[in-house]
C-alpha cells in the first residue's frame, strides 16, 4: 500500500512529505487568562501528528474581537506567541511541517467574550446559532454593523497575527474563511445586507476578503498564505445558499489564480444538499478547473477516497479531521492498512488530557 497517492510527498508551491493534511479543528484546551497554548496540552498534542505531510492548526483569534468560542488559543498578544514557539519547534524537531488558521468568528460569538458589547458582523442580522461560552452554549444574538473603521483594524489585525505568525515559527498561515464566521458572512447575501463599498454585488462582498489578503502578503511570502472556503455550506453557522453563492466563490477562486499562494482549501458539502438549489455537491470537482494551484480538499474523507480524489486529479492534497484526533499516527496506518481508532465527541471540546493526548499510535494498542 505504500504507492499510494496519499503517501506520496507534494512539491510545488508548498513542499510536503506526504498528502496527508491534519485539518484544522477547534479543542478547545487553552484554559488559562491569556488563552495561550500550554506546554503540557498543545505541544505534544501537534507533536503527536507530527506524521502529518502538513498540520493546520485549530483556528486562533486574531484579536479579542475576534473570539467566539471558549479556551481557544489566539495569536495577537507576546504570551500567545511564546506558547506557539514551543509548539512549532517540537513539531518541526518531529520533522513536521505546521500552519496556523487565521480566525474571526464574527457574529458567531456572544456579548459574554466581548465584556457586554455586541460582536461584529458586516450586517445587524442574527445567525440564529449557538455560541460556545465559558456558560456553555448560548444563544447567538444580533451583531453590531461593522463600521468602515471597524473593517479597516481587522484587516490590520489578521496582518499583525500573520506577522506573529511566523515570528512564533510557523511554515505559513490558512485564512479561515469558511464555515459561516466572518469572511463567509460578508460573502453570502443572507448575512450581508450592506449598502457600501463592502455589500450589493459580488466584488464588493469579496472585498474585505482580498485587503486582508493583500495587506497580508505585504507582511510575509504569499506562498506562506492558504485560504480555506465552504462554498455548498446551507442550513448551518446561519448561512443560506442563493443563486449568486456559487458564482461568488467561483469568482473568488479565478482571482486567486493572480497569487502563488501556499494553497486553496476547499470543503465538501458539510450535509446533503442533493435538493437544495444552487448547491454544488461535488465541490472538489465543480472547483478543480477554476484553480492553476495547489488545491486541498477536506470532509468525509477516509483511505480510499483520499487516494482517488488525488489520483482523479481533483485535488492534490486531502484534510482529514476527527480521524487524526483519535489516531494520532494517521499516516502510519494509512501505510500499513491498519483499522482506525473511533472518537469520542464528548470529549472534543472538553478541558484537560482526557479525549485529547491520551488516544494511543497503533503498537501500544496492541
Amino acid at each position: 500500500m505504500n504507492n499510494q497517492a496519499l503517501l506520496t510527498p507534494f512539491h510545488n508551491t508548498i513542499n510536503l512529505k506526504n498528502r496527508v493534511v491534519m485539518a484544522p479543528m477547534t479543542r478547545s484546551r487553552a484554559a488559562n487568562e491569556g488563552n495561550a497554548p500550554t506546554e503540557d496540552l498543545h505541544v505534544p498534542y501537534y507533536t503527536q501528528r507530527a506524521s502529518a505531510g502538513l498540520i493546520i492548526t485549530e483556528g486562533s483569534q486574531v484579536s479579542k474581537d475576534a473570539v467566539g468560542y471558549v479556551n481557544t488559543a489566539g495569536i495577537y498578544s507576546a504570551e500567545q506567541v511564546e506558547g506557539w514557539k514551543k509548539v512549532t519547534k517540537a513539531v518541526h524537531d518531529k520533522g513536521g511541517k505546521i500552519f496556523i488558521q487565521l480566525w474571526h468568528v464574527g457574529r458567531i460569538s456572544h456579548p459574554d467574550f466581548h465584556e457586554g458589547e455586541l460582536p461584529l458582523a458586516p450586517s445587524a442580522i442574527n445567525p440564529n446559532a449557538k455560541s460556545y461560552t465559558p456558560e456553555g452554549f448560548k444563544d447567538t444574538v444580533t451583531p453590531k454593523a461593522m463600521s468602515i473603521a471597524d473593517i479597516k483594524q481587522t484587516v490590520l489585525d489578521f496582518k499583525n497575527a500573520a506577522i506573529n505568525a511566523i515570528e512564533a515559527g510557523f511554515d505559513g498561515v490558512e485564512i479561515h474563511s469558511s464555515n459561516g464566521y466572518l469572511f463567509h458572512q460578508f460573502f453570502t447575501g443572507t448575512s450581508n445586507h450592506r449598502t457600501d463599498e463592502y455589500g450589493g454585488n459580488i466584488e464588493n462582498r469579496t472585498r474585505f476578503f482580498f485587503e486582508v489578503l493583500d495587506a497580508m502578503k505585504e507582511a510575509i511570502p504569499q506562498e506562506k498564505i492558504g485560504v480555506r472556503f465552504n462554498p455548498s455550506l446551507n442550513g448551518m453557522f446561519g448561512i443560506t445558499l442563493d443563486e449568486e453563492t456559487i458564482p461568488t466563490f467561483e469568482y473568488i477562486i479565478k482571482n486567486l489564480n493572480a497569487y502563488n499562494l501556499a494553497y486553496v482549501h476547499l470543503s465538501e458539502p458539510f450535509n446533503d444538499v442533493s435538493n437544495v438549489p444552487f448547491a454544488v455537491e461535488h465541490i472538489a470537482k465543480h472547483f478543480r478547473p477554476l484553480y492553476n494551484g495547489t488545491l486541498m480538499i477536506n470532509a468525509g474523507f477516509n483511505q480510499e477516497s483520499g487516494n482517488k480524489v488525488i489520483e482523479e486529479g481533483n485535488a492534490d492534497l486531502v484534510a482529514y479531521g476527527k480521524p487524526f484526533i483519535s489516531n494520532p499516527d494517521l499516516v502510519e496506518r494509512f501505510e500499513h492498512n491498519l483499522p482506525l481508532a473511533e472518537w469520542d465527541t464528548d470529549t472534543f471540546y472538553t478541558p484537560g488530557k482526557e479525549g485529547y493526548l491520551d488516544y494511543p499510535a497503533y503498537e501500544e494498542n496492541i
